[in-house]
């Protein structure tokens, strides 16, 4: 048997770092917009009694250590199942080590690939339960949409939608950032008022301009990467409402109100740059193909 899943890129129109915790990981408090870019995980059944993977992305480890591989035996452990046999196949659109959560919503892929492939009816609450195991973006990649996330980012709550049909996303070239050294920089950052907590408020209001003026990262601030300040250059040229960095970086996107001077960013951007997209938000995340 196969299932297919797609798993959705997301972007973080704001994140604040409120502080590093006893246990090591970081309070944070962001909301994150899933968006309609995808990886296609495939998962299929065997005898090996194994989980194997591949993926067609140069850089994405195929063993034990790729977050799929991971959410497998998480999902086994917490349905109390010996390991069984089970491929798993990544297609990659998602860019890698950009902030994207590509890597994550695999995760989260895999997940819901293995309650349909092994039948289990597990409830979404408890394939939340596996995710937040597996990674702090996994849930929020397994619900999609429209989320304030907080504590690690495990836990989320619904807002109302961004609505924007014209998002350009650009991964600058070689240029990837350790999630593991940006928080070492942000952690030296000074304390300041929360921009999500204003981020909600924008949304609420829906007002375009309003949430433009207040997308915010702290990982941008800290790590002050010169490709990315060049990036949100060429799309604040293209009349771009606003730019941010995703995540730790370094994907860049900006949100536009014109779907012409959108394409005409990304016709701009191409020229310098492989990995750039023109895409819109999603309502949902990780979803079950035919």
């Amino acid at each position: 048997m196969e299932v297919k899943v797609l798993a959705p890129a997301k972007i973080n129109l704001s994140l604040d770092v409120i502080g590093r915790r006893p246990d090591g990981y970081h309070d944070i408090s962001t909301v994150m917009q899933a968006v309609d870019i995808y990886d296609t995980v495939t998962l299929s059944d065997n005898d090996s009694g194994r989980v194997t993977v591949s993926c067609d992305y140069d850089g994405v480890p195929c063993d034990d250590s790729n977050i799929c591989a991971k959410a497998a035996y998480s999902f086994f452990d917490y349905c109390k199942m010996e390991v069984k046999g089970v491929h798993i196949d990544i297609h990659k659109l998602i860019s890698a080590q950009a902030g994207l959560a590509g890597g994550s919503s695999d995760g989260a892929a895999a997940i819901l690939g293995l309650n349909s492939l092994f039948d289990r009816m597990l409830k979404p609450d408890e394939m939340h339960n596996i995710a937040e195991k597996v990674g702090a973006d996994v849930p929020f990649c397994l619900a999609g949409g429209t989320k304030l996330a907080v504590g690690i980012g495990t836990t989320l709550k619904k807002i109302p939608s961004f609505n924007c049909d014209n998002i350009v996303i650009c991964k600058p070239d070689s240029v990837s950032v350790s999630t593991a050294e940006a928080y070492k920089k942000v952690d030296a950052l000074n304390p300041h008022a929360s921009y999500t907590n204003e981020m909600v408020k924008a949304l609420f209001s829906r007002d375009m301009f309003q949430i433009s003026a207040t997308l915010f990262n702290d990982f941008e601030i800290a790590l002050q990467i010169p490709e990315v300040n060049e990036v949100k250059g060429i799309m604040l040229k293209n009349k771009a409402c606003g730019a941010g960095m995703s995540g730790s970086g370094s994907a860049v996107f900006g949100i536009f109100t014109s779907e012409r001077r959108a394409k005409k960013c990304c016709v701009e951007l191409k020229e310098a740059y492989k990995e750039v997209f023109l895409c819109k938000p999603v309502k949902d995340g990780c979803k079950i193909i035919d």
